[in-house]
C-alpha cells in the first residue's frame, strides 16, 4: 500500500514519525494508501526549509516568479486528468466535478500570473518642496496553509499561487483525508522551475496545526474549515502574533420569489445542494420559498431529486458520488432522523441508499425536507451532505430577517425576475457572497472569496487583490535630494508640506 511523505525542500520526506492513517476510496468503502502524520520536529523541517529559501526567492524578479507561474499553470492543464482521477478517488466527488475544481484553481494561478502588474506601487512627486513620496509591498516571510477536504486542489490554488507569486515561501498542510493532490502539486511546481524549499508539504493532523501556529518563524496563516476550527486557528496563530485569515463554515439560504423560473430555480437548487454530494461551503443547503411558490417548488425539487443518479465518482454516469467517510455518512443521517422527529417532512428520503457493487460504500442519496423550521438542528448546523431543506415563509421581508438572523454569512442567492427585488436583497441581506438567480456565487480570481459573521475571522478574502495584500505588507518612502546649496530647514517642530 503506497504511503504519502511529506514534500521538503524539493524531495519527499518520511520524517520522524511512526504515525500514519489510512486513506479510504468512499465508493468502495476500503483503504488504499496511507499517508503519514508529522510530528513538530517535521513542521520544523518544513518551515526551515521554507525560511532558507526565502532569502532568494523574496529577491528573485517578478519577471521570474511570473514565468514559473506560467509553467505550472501549462503543467496542471496538461495533468488535469490525472489531478481530477486522483481526487475523486480519495474525496468521491464525480470526475466532471473534480476536472471543474482543477480549473477553478487554475484560474488563480492565472491571476497570479500577473503578478508584475499586481504589484505596481504608487508615486507623488512633489508632496512637498523637493520632496517626493512612493509605496511599494513586499512578501511577509514564511506562510502556512490549513486546507479542507472538500476541495483537495482548489482551495490550497486559492492560497499558494499568490503568496508564492508575492515573494513568500509556502508550507501546507492539506487534508489528511486527501493527501495525493497536494503531493502531484509539489512535484509540478518543481518541474516547473520553483526553487526548492519555497513550496512544501507536511502531512498531519491538529499535532502539525498546532505546530504550525505556534511556530515563531511563520508569518502568516490561511485556513478555510469549520466554524470552531477557524475561530481556534484564528485565536491562537493570533496570540503567537501572525496574520491571519480563517474562513469558516455555512449555512447557505436560495430565496425563491413567487415571480421566478421554478423550472430554472429547481433545476439549480437540486445541482448546487447536491453537487459532491453537498460537501461544498457554498451548497445551498436551505431552500427559502416565499409565499405561493412553495408547494410547486417542492413538487419540482422533488422530481429532480428523484432523477439524481449516484455512483463511485469514477464512473461517467454518476452525478453525485459519496461522503467522504463513513462518519460523514453517518452524521448526515442522524441530522436527517432529528429533523423528522422535530417534525420536518422528508420529501425524498437518501438515508437507505445503496449503489450495487459498491454495498460498502459511503453513500446517502439525495434527500429533501419539507416544512423545516429555525429551531431544528437540520437547519442551525452545517450538515455537510446531501440535504436540502425548505422553510416557508410569507414575504421577501421575512427571508431578509431569517437569513440576517442567522449566524453565517458565506453564500446565499435569489431566484427572481424583479430587479427590485435582486437590488434589494444584495444590499440588504448580511452575507458576503450573493447570487442573482446563481446559486453558487463563488468568485472568479480576480474577485476575492470571503463571507461575513461566523463565516471569517480576520479582515482579508483569499485570492483576488484581497489576496495579493494579505500575502504583503507596504513600505511607503518619503525622499529628498538637496541642492548642495540647499538651506537645510531642519527644525524642531512636526514637519509640514510647503
Amino acid at each position: 500500500m503506497h504511503t504519502y511523505d511529506h514534500w521538503i525542500g524539493g524531495r519527499h520526506h518520511a520524517g520522524t514519525s511512526t504515525r500514519t492513517q489510512d486513506v479510504f476510496d468512499p465508493a468502495q468503502g476500503v483503504a488504499t494508501r496511507q499517508v503519514r502524520l508529522a510530528e513538530p520536529s517535521d513542521v520544523d523541517a518544513a518551515v526551515a526549509a521554507a525560511r532558507e529559501a526565502f532569502v532568494a526567492w523574496s529577491e528573485a524578479s517578478l519577471t521570474t516568479r511570473s514565468r514559473v507561474m506560467f509553467a505550472f499553470r501549462e503543467l496542471l492543464v496538461r495533468h488535469e486528468d490525472d489531478l481530477a482521477t486522483l481526487i475523486s478517488s480519495e474525496h468521491g466527488k464525480t470526475l466532471d466535478d473534480a476536472r471543474g475544481e482543477v480549473v477553478r484553481g487554475r484560474e488563480v494561478v492565472e491571476f497570479a500570473c500577473g503578478i508584475p502588474h499586481l504589484l505596481k506601487g504608487e508615486y507623488n512627486d512633489q508632496v512637498s518642496g523637493g520632496v517626493d513620496s512612493h509605496s511599494f509591498r513586499q512578501p511577509l516571510g514564511v506562510v502556512a496553509g490549513i486546507t479542507p477536504f472538500n476541495f483537495p486542489i482548489m482551495v490550497p490554488l486559492w492560497m499558494h499561487p499568490v503568496a508564492i507569486a508575492c515573494g513568500n515561501t509556502f508550507v501546507l498542510k492539506p487534508s489528511e483525508r486527501v493527501p495525493g493532490a497536494s503531493d502531484l502539486v509539489a512535484q509540478l511546481y518543481q518541474e516547473a522551475g520553483l526553487p526548492d524549499g519555497v513550496f512544501n508539504v507536511v502531512h498531519g493532523d491538529k499535532v502539525a496545526v498546532d505546530a504550525l501556529l505556534d511556530h515563531e518563524d511563520v508569518d502568516a496563516v490561511s485556513f478555510v474549515g469549520s466554524t470552531p476550527i477557524a475561530r481556534y486557528v484564528h485565536d491562537r496563530a493570533s496570540r503567537s502574533g501572525k496574520r491571519v485569515q480563517a474562513l469558516g463554515g455555512a449555512k447557505n439560504h436560495a430565496v425563491v420569489m413567487p415571480d421566478a423560473d421554478l423550472d430554472f430555480a429547481a433545476d439549480h437548487l437540486v445541482a448546487s445542494g447536491y453537487g459532491s454530494a453537498g460537501q461544498r461551503c457554498m451548497a445551498i443547503s436551505a431552500v427559502v420559498a416565499v409565499g405561493p411558490a412553495a408547494d410547486a417548488l417542492v413538487d419540482k425539487l422533488r422530481a429532480r431529486t428523484l432523477d439524481v443518479r449516484v455512483g463511485p465518482g469514477l464512473d461517467p454516469d454518476a452525478e453525485m458520488g459519496p461522503l467522504v467517510t463513513a462518519a460523514a455518512r453517518d452524521r448526515v443521517v442522524s441530522y436527517v432522523e432529528q429533523g423528522e422527529a422535530q417534525g420536518a417532512k422528508v420529501v425524498v428520503d437518501g438515508r437507505d441508499h445503496t449503489v450495487a457493487g459498491h454495498e460498502n460504500g459511503f453513500f446517502v442519496g439525495p434527500t429533501l425536507i419539507d416544512h423545516v423550521t429555525t429551531d431544528m438542528s437540520v437547519y442551525t448546523d452545517e450538515i455537510f451532505g446531501p440535504v436540502l431543506s425548505v422553510l416557508r415563509v410569507d414575504t421577501l421581508d421575512d427571508a431578509l430577517s431569517l437569513i440576517n438572523a442567522n449566524p453565517y454569512g458565506n453564500g446565499t442567492a435569489v431566484f427572481t425576475s424583479s430587479g427590485e427585488v435582486a437590488r434589494r436583497f444584495q444590499r440588504e441581506v448580511q452575507v458576503g457572497m450573493i447570487g442573482i438567480n446563481v446559486p453558487i456565487p463563488v468568485p472568479m480570481a480576480y474577485h476575492s472569496f470571503g463571507g461575513w459573521k461566523d463565516s471569517l475571522f480576520g479582515d482579508h478574502h483569499v485570492h483576488g487583490s484581497e489576496g495579493v495584500r494579505f500575502y504583503t505588507r507596504a513600505k511607503v518612502v518619503t525622499q529628498r535630494w538637496p541642492h548642495v546649496s540647499e538651506e537645510s530647514l531642519a527644525a524642531l517642530n512636526f514637519p509640514t508640506a510647503r
